[in-house]
């Protein structure tokens, strides 16, 4: 609980650096990542993004690596059962299960490294949002930009709040494991119920104090929001839009390039 995105968002180095440009960034090369019909576009925003990231950011590497590990394991999973069932073209590999011929074929990888690739491009741009802008500076710009007040300001609990609960629930397990509460399979699963029933009734009695002490500040249904971030220098957008267009040049040029 003391390590969250949003602490590393705050001390990053381009914590000073414009939310608006740095959303630009990070969402422009995810929508690149989705449209490449190759690997090779997607791969190139992920080892840019996440050396971006580390370097430039000075987001500790072990972290970031750990953070990788998340979209690795189930776009692994994902890819083989892609490459496994589609394509056709040459057989690359076969192999018998229990009577069954399975195999993949030149389409089948070729789709299976491009799913891949996407996901690793569009998670490390993500993750650059996410450890270098913190999210009362995402919300900010949401409602600037005409997204609905009540939107925004429901997020903006919820966001909150999320982290309120894993707070409570990380102390109450911890109280359940002092008294041997997950010493067996059965003790385990009544712990995690009354885990689960106690956090229902704490965020039930959570949500009564927020409505009376929102009352109680005169609270007329709109949430102000200060702007506190600074403008883009002409230097940081020149780069941005000039890194955007290479990877938009490298995704025109590669679409017809195969990698098998």
């Amino acid at each position: 609980m003391h390590d969250l995105l949003d602490d590393y968002a705050h001390s990053s180095a381009l914590r000073e650096t414009s939310p608006r440009l740095k959303l630009l960034l990070g969402l422009g090369a995810m929508l690149l990542c989705v449209a490449a019909a190759t690997p090779i576009a997607p791969l190139f925003i992920a080892i840019t993004m996440s050396l971006i990231t580390v370097r430039l950011a000075k987001i500790p590497g072990r972290l970031y690596s750990t953070l990788l590990l998340i979209p690795f394991s189930f776009s692994i999973l994902s890819a083989a059962v892609v490459a496994f069932m589609h394509g056709g073209g040459d057989q690359l590999f076969a192999i018998n299960v229990f009577g069954i011929g399975l195999g993949i074929r030149e389409d089948g990888a070729n789709l299976a490294l491009l799913l891949i690739a996407r996901t690793f491009g569009g998670m490390c741009s993500l993750f650059f949002i996410a450890l270098t802008t913190p999210m009362l500076e995402i919300f900010s710009i949401c409602k600037s930009l005409g997204l609905p007040d009540f939107l925004v300001e429901l997020s903006m609990l919820m966001y909150r709040y999320i982290f309120v609960f894993l707070d409570q629930a990380a102390m109450i397990h911890s109280a359940q494991v002092m008294r041997l509460g997950d010493s067996g399979a059965r003790s385990s699963l009544h712990s995690f119920a009354m885990l689960s029933s106690v956090l229902f009734l704490r965020s039930w009695e959570q949500g009564e104090r927020l409505v009376l002490a929102m009352d109680s500040r005169c609270y007329d249904g709109k949430l102000e929001m200060m702007e506190q971030y600074g403008s883009a220098t002409r230097g940081q957008t020149l780069a941005v839009a000039g890194y955007l267009c290479m990877a938009g040049a490298i995704a025109v040029l590669s679409r017809e390039i195969s990698l098998l």
